[in-house]
């Protein structure tokens, strides 16, 4: 058998984008509604003011209709983070790391010799009142 790798569009089709979008969305109502107590007996209602299960009801289309919404823009957004080229790669490190960053061998101890260099650097100008120009980048 061979190892196919799922392109981003198959990944990420509309209708899975919407139907996820929409399962957030009944989850909300449904906690909405459970929270306004749809399920039990409504009190006394004076008149003239609106009936607690249609209140509740009311409550949780809005609080449906915003988790719709917002599960929606934030998967989009999410999705535009993403560069199309790099889902084709295959990642064998940690993907939060830099490229200089990860160095198996001792590099990592050279580089903080180095940093720490630096700072001693920096901090002997700002004594010597030349702390004008800004820190070195890293």
């Amino acid at each position: 058998m061979t190892d196919q790798t799922p392109t981003r569009r198959e990944l990420m089709k509309p209708v899975q984008l919407l139907g996820f979008a929409f399962a957030a969305a009944v989850f909300a109502g449904i906690i909405t509604l459970v929270s306004m107590g749809v399920f039990q007996e409504p009190r006394v209602v004076p008149e003239g003011e609106l009936h607690p299960h249609l209140k509740a009801w009311v409550v949780s289309g809005v609080v449906a209709g915003i988790a719709f919404i917002v599960t929606l823009v934030t998967i989009a957004l999410l999705m535009l983070a993403v560069d199309p080229a790099q889902m084709t790669k295959q990642v064998d490190r940690p993907v939060l790391f830099r490229e200089d960053e990860g160095a198996v061998s001792g590099g990592a101890a050279d580089g903080d010799a180095a940093a720490d260099g630096d700072a001693a650097a920096d901090g002997d100008a700002a004594a010597d009142g030349d702390a004008e120009s800004p820190p070195a980048p890293r």
